[in-house]
């Protein structure tokens, strides 16, 4: 018998069934099949509830594992994922917030219930002590005989009230007849809650001069209790939840419920109970509360019907209406956005698959302007694709051209970095730690040190006006100069003293114009002119130019128009200010002749000397605000038990935090230079 068409369909959908279910869907059908057979020959047997469960749990697996593939096929279209988003977005929180709400009104009503009673407690226990202390501040003479009338006032709050007094060998009660027994011997002044022959009672002790003692107690009865807190409920007191009974046990009337939502509420609080056999000796004990949670919002609302109240219950009532209206029409909106979403998404989709094919000349059909969807986002983005297919090419050329300039930029970052000292000149004197850290891959800053004639250190900092490739190239600039103008100025000097010592083997005087070391005016001002000659004229830089003379310890530089290095005298006080170096001359390259000066200043052993550029200083937060140079002193001060690179680092690591970003504004150098 030939196989029909729609047998064929048939059957391949049987196997494409059966190959999904895989080797679970068939145990689960030979555990159903022999659940079913047992059912009719055994229904009682070990076998028909090992296949019940066989069957249960292999069910439960397929129905995932069929939930999973259901769930996948489903959000693979877009308009199915996003109203699946919708619903995460609007429906789960929405129901999240009122399950939360009545979490927390429900967690809300349990304490008030429990602070109810126990602060009701407190204040009965209050009244007892007062009842104490009344009669402990009679006169010994007439206490005995004036007790039962003072604690007579109070009997109406405690029903079963008790005491008992001792003094002068004497035993006094209150009222006649009763049979408390003494307190034992070490109980102090207090009171609260106390537990004697498994019963609590409230009560209060005195100890009264001329070895008198007067103990007051009233018995936690089931009328006391449920008194605490009227028409709450069911109120009791034990050791443990197993003391109390289930909450079925606990004593007085529970209110009647007000509605379906009127459930019962249950909760215990944690409170001391002395010994009354253990003087100082005390532990826990439970006040159980039992009630609805009707009676606890009546015991702290007023339910009294006003205008107000009407008002509120119609407006709460209304804003319910409007939202239930509001969300009906935002889901027609949003399915019927959605409808747009999807239909532009797909023409996107197919976009894609012919330019992954290749085909750069396919264009997505846009709807014409005015006719509804065409003039929205979603047609610009169509109108971008358009776009970007005819020009790819042309983006694959600008990206190969970006990517050979981003490896010039990483050479000329490999250049400049070798363009920075990379060791420091050997001194006795003098220790030297720097730090440049670029906004970019290059660095408009730039610092350095070099030994300018025996026992002399050089050290500059000086700070370019702009940034990236321009920056960097002033900057080498900058960095060449002054090591030529260094170079010449120490061959001068040594020339000029080799003529004044030949002269003076001679018998002639020595000149007067040997300098005794290389001046940095005349360095800084050499500068200057070479800058503004090579650069063009809106290039220039602040420069920070000084010489450090082991001999003398004295630093003498120029400061052409750079930030005031700060020196930080060791020992001074914490709150002393830094002596700010002053300015000796303006920026270099701006101005072809300068005259620049000099200034000396002396270092003592342990001072610090803080040259930075205003990357460090001037970087700003959120607000605008710059961190400025307080803030810098003060990391470097209160960091001062670490080396000089954990200074630094802890200064660029306090910049980082202020300015809240990931990179520098701005390039960040600092140069530490600690006399010894």
């Amino acid at each position: 018998m030939p196989v029909t068409a729609p047998s064929r369909s048939r059957l391949g959908r049987i196997r494409n069934a059966i190959a999904i279910a895989g080797r679970t869907g068939i145990a689960f059908a030979v555990f159903a099949a022999a659940w079913a057979l047992l059912s009719w020959l055994a229904p009682n047997g070990l076998a028909k509830i090992a296949a019940e469960a066989g069957a249960f749990l292999t069910g439960t697996w397929l129905a995932l594992r069929a939930l999973r593939i259901a769930a996948k096929q489903a959000v693979w279209r877009l308009r199915n994922r996003l109203l699946v988003t919708y619903l995460f977005i609007a429906v789960a929180p929405i129901a999240m917030v009122v399950l939360l709400a009545l979490l927390s009104g429900y967690s809300l009503v349990y304490q008030l219930a429990a602070y109810l009673v126990t602060s009701e407690l407190e204040r009965r226990s209050t009244i007892l002590d007062s009842a104490a202390d009344a009669v402990a501040n009679l006169a010994p003479e007439i206490r005995a005989a004036e007790m039962p009338s003072v604690l007579g006032a109070f009997s109406d709050h405690f029903p079963g009230l008790e005491a008992l007094l001792r003094q002068s060998g004497q035993r006094f009660r209150y009222p006649e007849g009763s049979a408390m027994p003494d307190p034992p011997l070490g109980w102090g002044t207090t009171g609260a809650v106390v537990r004697r022959t498994g019963r609590y009672y409230l009560w209060s002790h005195r100890v009264l001069p001329g070895r008198a003692e007067l103990t007051l107690t009233v018995p936690l009865t089931r009328q006391f209790l449920a008194g605490l807190a009227p028409k709450m409920g069911r109120v009791d007191i034990g050791e443990s939840p197993q003391s109390l009974g289930s909450g079925a046990g606990l004593r007085g009337p529970l209110p009647p419920p007000v509605n379906r939502f009127d459930i019962e509420v249950v909760w215990f609080a944690n409170g001391p109970a002395a010994d009354w056999d253990m003087p100082g000796v005390t532990s826990n004990s439970l006040i159980a509360v039992r009630t609805r949670v009707s009676a606890v919002l009546g015991s702290v609302f007023n339910n009294t019907e006003d205008q107000a109240q009407a008002f509120l219950r119609i407006s709460i009532v209304l804003g319910m209406v409007i939202f239930v209206i509001v969300e009906i029409i935002c889901g027609v909106i949003g399915i019927s956005m959605t409808r747009t979403i999807t239909l532009a998404v797909h023409r996107l989709y197919e976009g894609t698959q012919r330019v992954l094919e290749g085909d750069f000349s396919y264009r997505i059909e846009v709807p014409k302007a005015g006719s509804g969807p065409g003039d929205d986002q979603l047609a610009e983005l169509s109108h971008s694709f358009n776009s970007m297919t005819a020009h790819v090419e042309q983006l694959l050329a600008v990206a190969k051209e970006k990517e050979r300039l981003e490896s010039e930029i990483e050479i000329a970052r490999q250049v400049q970095n070798q363009l920075f000292p990379r060791s420091r000149p050997e001194s006795q004197g003098l220790r030297l730690t720097a730090l440049c850290e670029p906004a970019r891959m290059v660095s408009g800053d730039y610092y350095d040190y070099a030994a300018a004639g025996p026992g002399r250190i050089a050290i500059a900092i000086a700070d370019v006006a702009g940034k990236g490739i321009s920056a960097a190239l002033l900057m080498a600039a900058l960095q060449s100069s002054l090591r030529a103008q260094l170079q010449a100025s120490l061959e001068q000097v040594s020339f000029a003293a080799a003529g004044s010592a030949a002269a003076a083997g001679s018998g002639a005087a020595p000149g007067t114009e040997v300098a005794a070391g290389v001046s940095t005016a005349r360095v800084v001002a050499r500068i200057n002119r070479q800058l503004h000659e090579a650069t063009p004229p809106e290039k220039y830089a602040t420069f920070f130019l000084a010489i450090y003379d082991e001999a003398t310890s004295e630093l003498t530089y120029t400061n052409a128009g750079h930030l005031p290095p700060l020196l930080i005298r060791s020992g001074a006080p914490p709150d002393s200010a830094p002596q700010e170096l002053e300015v000796t001359g303006t920026v270099v390259g701006l101005f072809p002749s300068i005259e620049y000066g000099e200034s000396r200043v002396k270092l003592g052993p342990g001072d610090l000397l803080v040259c930075f550029t205003d990357g460090a200083t001037e970087s700003e937060n959120a607000f605008g605000e710059m961190f400025g140079e307080k803030r810098l002193v003060d990391t470097i001060v209160t960091s001062a038990h670490l080396t000089e690179d954990g200074m630094i680092q802890a200064a660029l690591a306090a910049v980082r935090e202020w300015t809240g970003a990931g990179e520098l504004a701005d390039d960040f150098t600092i140069l530490l230079a600690r006399r010894l």
